[in-house]
């Protein structure tokens, strides 16, 4: 994990300023395009080039089992994470399709789910079966958080070793808004007022008991608020760990992760605790419904590209905002500039085009 964390490099800025300026030479008012241009300008950085690519991306989703569904936390059963990943296997899930409209290569790695699991596109980096109930006892030990993110760094570099210009991350297993949200409250030092939401559908009860039980268990854990591991060790999940080292290992070999929901976010807040650098490498998807997801967003101090009300995971939201990138890309490469057309650049940002 150190040497991928010493791989990591600062963006180059000086490609996003040349393509900033390219942006300023099109057929169009500067700045004109809003939020696609800043957007242009950060592929740039990542990449070291002024004409960057995001195609083809790879979808990876992590998938494991939670201990803490035993306390009825979630609306569904564990027994639904299993069932879920044969989904995915045989293309039925909402990843499947929007992935295969990015035109991603998808990828689904057991991390932890608590079956024995087999099919055809299983990649099978099974840990163990489950994080222990972290109520009563640690999610996992420190090597095997360690494990996790270890897998995580190499299928993000081996995605990228295969053609893939930018990472979609997603996840699956039950429980893991609780785990999520345990570790969003340890990284605001233990204040976990405005975090907990209703993950999968539960009612306002048992959002009560879920609050209630973050809080008995992060007094009896204990996580250290500094130490990465330990915190994924004391109420983490294994998908959350793979996330965590699929974000470093992307961002060590200079590519785009789109980080989705809420839990793809706090394994992004980990990634970037791990190695500042990483934050620059983020392109932030959208806001869920998850009211943890906007606090984790204040912390990273980033504001996501859409807002559709979802809350699915799975890596929908970073697949819906993947045309996005391509569109950005398309206009840096694509697009007339003033130039060429025989037409006086405008120099005032404000016109707009009647």
């Amino acid at each position: 994990m150190k040497h991928t964390i010493n791989a990591i490099k600062p963006v180059n800025k000086e490609a996003g300023k040349r393509a900033q300026a390219h942006l300023n030479r099109l057929t169009k008012p500067p700045g004109s395009l809003g939020r696609l241009e800043e957007l242009a300008v950060k592929l740039a950085e990542i990449a070291g080039n002024p004409l960057p690519e995001a195609a083809p991306p790879a979808s990876i989703v992590f998938a494991a089992d939670h201990g803490i569904a035993t306390e009825g936390v979630s609306a569904y059963p564990q027994k639904v994470t299993e069932q879920m990943v044969y989904n995915f296997l045989n293309g039925g899930a909402a990843i499947n399709v929007l992935a295969k409209q990015a035109g991603a290569c998808f990828k689904l790695v057991d991390v932890g789910v608590a079956a024995d699991l087999e099919g055809t596109g299983l990649i099978d980096k099974k840990i163990r079966y489950g994080t222990g109930n972290f109520l009563k006892e640690k999610a996992m030990t420190r090597a095997e958080a360690e494990q996790a993110i270890l897998i995580g760094i190499e299928m993000a570099v081996e995605a990228i070793s295969q053609g893939a210009r930018s990472l979609i991350l997603g996840e699956m297993g039950i429980g893991n808004t609780t785990s999520a949200s345990a570790i969003l409250a340890v990284l605001r030092g233990g204040h976990i007022e405005h975090i907990v939401g209703h993950g999968t559908g539960i009612s306002p009860e048992k959002r009560l008991l879920k609050e209630k039980v973050i809080r008995q268990a992060l007094a009896a854990r204990k996580p250290d608020c500094e130490n990465v591991v330990d915190i994924l060790s004391a109420v983490g999940g294994l998908e959350i760990a793979g996330m965590t080292g699929a974000v470093l290992g992307a961002a060590s070999k200079q590519t785009p992760i789109i980080i989705d929901g809420f839990i793809c976010t706090i394994s992004a807040l980990l990634a970037v605790k791990l190695s500042p650098s990483v934050k620059d490498y983020l392109i932030f998807s959208h806001l869920s419904q998850e009211p943890g997801h906007k606090v984790a967003l204040k912390m990273l101090g980033e504001a996501p590209l859409l807002d559709l009300n979802l809350r699915l995971g799975e890596g929908t939201g970073a697949a819906l905002a993947y045309p996005l990138l391509e569109s950005a890309v398309r206009i840096l490469k694509d697009m007339a500039v003033f130039t060429d057309e025989g037409v006086p650049a405008l120099q005032n940002s404000e016109k707009t085009y009647n």
